[in-house]
C-alpha cells in the first residue's frame, strides 16, 4: 500500500510543475504590470527601468519563474501591491477563514450525499426516492449565489421579524459556556449550508447509482442467501463497492469547491481566500495571484491524491493493477 501510495505521490509532482508554469505565463501575461503600477503616480522617466530591475523583471521568462518557485518553497512571498502587508500573512489570515468552511462543507456534504444515497437505493421508485431526487435536481440548479442571497434575507430578516427577535436568530441561540466554537459554528452554519447544497445534490446522485447497480450483484445476492441482515449487506458489502464511485466525484469537484468557496465568501462577507482573489484580480496584484493560485493547484492534486489512496484503500484491484499490491 505504501509502495502505491509514493507512487501516486511522485506522479504528482510533474503534473504540480506543469501547474506552476502555467500560472505563472497565465499571471505574467494577463496580469497588471507591478513595475507600472508602482510608477503611477512617479513623474521620473527612469522609474519603470529601475523599478523592473529591482523586481527582477527585466530578467529572462525562465530567470523569473524559478525566482518566483523559490520564493515560493522559502516562503518570502513579498508584499502585497495593494496593501503593503506581508502576503504570507494575508494568505495565512484568509486560509483560517475558509479551511474550516471548506472543511465543514466537505463533511456534511459527504455525511448527507451516503446517507441520501443509501436512502434512495434501498427503496428505488418509492416516495422517499421521489423526493431526494426532484430535491436533488433543484439543488444542482440553484446557482450558489442566489441561494446564498435567500437564506441572508430569511434567516436575517423574515425570521427574525416573524419571531420578534432583536438580532438574526442564529445569533440569538445561547451561549452558556462562553465557548469560541459555539461563536465559530453561528458564523459558519449558513455558509456551509449553502456551499454544501450542490455538493450533496450531486453527490447523493452518484451514490445512489453506484449503490443501486451493487445491490444487483452476484456478491450481494451471495451475502442475501448467507442469511445476512439488510443492513450489513448494504452498509458493508454494498457501499465498500460502491464508494469508490463517489470519491472519485469528490476528488474531481475539489476544483469546483474552490469555486463555490470564493462565491460564497463574497456572498457572506468574509475575509477569506475567496475575497482575497477577487481584490487581487481587480487591483491586479501579481504578488497575491501567484501563491493563492500555487497553493489552490497544490490543494486540487493533494485532494486527488487522497481519492487514489482512499480508492485502493476501498478496492485492493487498483493496487494490483499498479505493480505490488503490498
Amino acid at each position: 500500500m505504501w509502495k502505491y501510495v509514493a507512487r501516486r505521490a511522485l506522479a504528482s509532482i510533474p503534473v504540480l510543475l506543469l501547474a506552476s508554469v502555467l500560472i505563472f505565463l497565465l499571471v505574467r501575461e494577463f496580469g497588471a504590470d507591478p513595475a507600472r503600477q508602482r510608477c503611477q503616480a512617479s513623474r521620473d522617466p527612469q522609474c519603470l527601468t529601475r523599478v523592473r530591475a529591482e523586481l527582477g523583471l527585466d530578467r529572462s521568462l525562465p530567470v523569473q519563474y524559478l525566482d518566483e518557485m523559490k520564493n515560493f518553497v522559502t516562503g518570502q512571498w513579498g508584499e502585497s501591491q495593494r496593501s503593503d502587508r506581508d502576503v504570507s500573512e494575508l494568505i495565512g489570515d484568509a486560509m483560517r477563514e475558509t479551511v474550516p468552511l471548506a472543511f465543514w462543507a466537505v463533511v456534511v456534504s459527504l455525511g448527507a450525499a451516503v446517507l441520501v444515497g443509501v436512502t434512495s437505493a434501498r427503496h428505488p421508485g418509492s416516495v422517499r426516492d421521489h423526493t431526494f431526487t426532484v430535491l436533488a435536481f433543484a439543488g444542482i440548479a440553484m446557482p450558489t449565489f442566489w441561494l446564498g442571497l435567500l437564506v441572508i434575507q430569511l434567516f436575517t430578516y423574515e425570521l427574525q421579524q416573524l419571531l420578534g427577535l432583536s438580532q438574526p436568530i442564529f445569533y440569538s441561540i445561547p451561549n452558556p459556556i462562553g465557548s469560541g466554537w459555539v461563536d465559530s459554528a453561528r458564523e459558519l452554519a449558513l455558509p456551509v449550508f449553502v456551499l454544501s447544497v450542490q455538493l450533496i445534490a450531486g453527490w447523493s446522485r452518484y451514490q445512489r447509482a453506484a449503490l443501486s447497480d451493487e445491490l444487483h450483484g452476484d456478491h450481494i445476492r451471495t451475502a442475501r442467501a448467507k442469511g445476512l441482515s439488510e443492513r450489513r449487506v448494504v452498509w458493508k458489502h454494498g457501499m465498500r463497492s460502491s464508494s469508490t464511485s463517489l470519491v472519485t466525484v469528490v476528488a474531481i469537484d475539489a476544483g469546483a469547491l474552490i469555486g463555490g468557496v470564493v462565491v460564497t465568501e463574497r456572498v457572506f462577507s468574509r475575509p477569506g481566500m475567496g475575497t482575497l482573489l477577487l481584490a487581487a484580480l481587480r487591483d491586479g496584484d501579481t504578488n497575491v495571484l501567484i501563491p493563492w493560485m500555487l497553493i489552490a493547484g497544490i490543494g486540487v492534486i493533494l485532494a486527488n491524491l487522497a481519492a487514489d489512496v482512499a480508492y485502493a484503500a476501498l478496492d485492493p484491484r487498483v493496487r494490483l493493477t499498479s505493480g505490488n499490491p503490498t
